[in-house]
């Protein structure tokens, strides 16, 4: 019979912290404990990579506080009882879920929906019973401190645009929940079709519709002590409707991971976004080259006052086979792809450029590991591998892959 000492006695389950555990779907692991969710994800993550034959360095965690943690949620709306209610679609056909509560969630990202279902529900004729519009989701966005929100109310709307009534409504409506949220700096209203069967965000184009206040914030990721010292705090400006990364608590450390040891001559930022990575890198770095094709994304990175920061407009695929051509061949490559991965041409395409350092960011395991045998296959090895739990709670997290020739 095994000693004590080799048992493993840490409790593997925990009481789930949500009332929607399981009715809502979003977030699947509630019922773990917090070190049996990062096992988990370990296991996982070496497990698909051990497939690929790669020799693996070390797993190295960088847990997150497991809840509060998002700084972005974006909700479902639907009127339950004559009421209009915040929630989720789950996967079961799919059926909204009204919520009371989102534990993940930023706390003062739920109060102000709370306060603006309120309003909303206080003038029934003309945001629940109008035959022009069906509020439809809700999304909104803090900084890291919460001292600042945004939000954007998404409508199903029966033509092109809402009548000249509905901007003096807006503005009214967003006067009154800056009322009770003082910390509300700008709104917008997002117009999208009237509801099909092919509804799905990655598909569906909003058109903009009535605003409030600043169209975005500045967001600034501060030193997370005593994990990132010396980090040089850096402030984003961050469009109401641009993609950033959610988890408050460990940008801190993704940030300097990624940037904080490395200088040199020049370096490329793929897939750059508004500028994550890219601001830090120029503090490093003598010129930056960051690529981005998304709007508004793209608007805000080039609206970057840095005299050494240079914004791309440009796939990356399309970008990497210019640089090809003109030999370019910087110190530094960092990728931040979407989960449909790199790709093998884009993989080719920077083996081709070799540069002496590749960082790769992943927000999916399961299509980091091919793109990641093209790369070592070509000369890379994988020097460093760290597993970020930027979604606490649920089945998906971050990887940051460090390859070097």
């Amino acid at each position: 019979m095994p000693s004590p000492r080799t048992l493993n006695l840490e409790p593997q389950t925990s009481l789930p912290p949500c009332p929607h555990f399981g009715s809502c779907g979003g977030c699947q692991l509630q019922h773990l404990t917090y070190a049996a969710q990062l096992r988990n994800k370990a296991t996982q993550l070496h497990a698909l990579l051990e497939a690929t034959g790669l020799a693996l360095p070390e797993l190295q965690l960088h847990p997150s506080p497991p809840l509060a943690y998002r700084n972005r949620i974006r909700l479902t709306l639907g009127e339950v009882d004559g009421q209009l209610r915040a929630g989720y679609l789950t996967n079961q056909q799919p059926t909204f879920l009204p919520i009371t509560q989102c534990p993940i969630a930023a706390p003062i990202l739920w109060r102000a929906t709370e306060s603006l279902l309120d309003l909303l529900n206080a003038d029934p004729a003309l945001w629940l019973r109008n035959p022009r519009i069906t509020p439809d989701q809700l999304e909104l966005f803090a900084t890291a401190d919460e001292w600042c929100l945004q939000f954007t109310l998404y409508l199903r709307a029966a033509g092109r645009s809402l009548p000249q009534q509905f901007a003096a409504a807006f503005a009214a409506l967003c006067e009154s929940l800056l009322a009770r949220i003082p910390q509300l700096t700008g709104a917008g209203i997002s117009l999208l079709p009237t509801l099909s069967t092919q509804r799905s965000r990655r598909t569906e184009v909003p058109r903009p519709g009535p605003a409030w206040g600043s169209p975005g914030l500045n967001y600034t990721i501060a030193p997370l002590e005593p994990r990132t010292p010396n980090f040089e705090p850096q402030t984003y400006w961050v469009p109401r409707t641009s993609f950033f990364q959610a988890n408050r608590f460990l940008l801190p450390e993704l940030l300097a991971l990624v940037t904080h040891n490395y200088t040199g001559q020049s370096a490329f930022d793929l897939y750059a976004g508004v500028g994550l990575f890219s601001r830090a890198l120029a503090t490093r770095f003598t010129h930056v080259t960051a690529v981005e094709i998304a709007e508004p994304s793209f608007t805000a990175l080039a609206a970057t006052k840095l005299s050494n920061l240079c914004a791309v407009k440009a796939t990356t695929l399309d970008f990497l086979r210019a640089a090809v051509l003109q030999r370019d061949r910087p110190s530094l490559i960092v990728l931040d792809p979407p989960r449909s991965g790199a790709g093998s041409e884009v993989c080719a395409l920077l083996a081709r450029i070799a540069a002496p350092t590749l960082i790769y960011v992943s927000c999916s395991p399961e299509t980091l590991p091919a793109d990641l045998v093209i790369l070592v296959a070509s000369g890379y090895t994988l020097a460093e591998l760290h597993l970020f739990d930027l979604f606490p709670q649920t089945t998906h997290f971050e990887t940051v892959a460090v390859l070097t020739r």
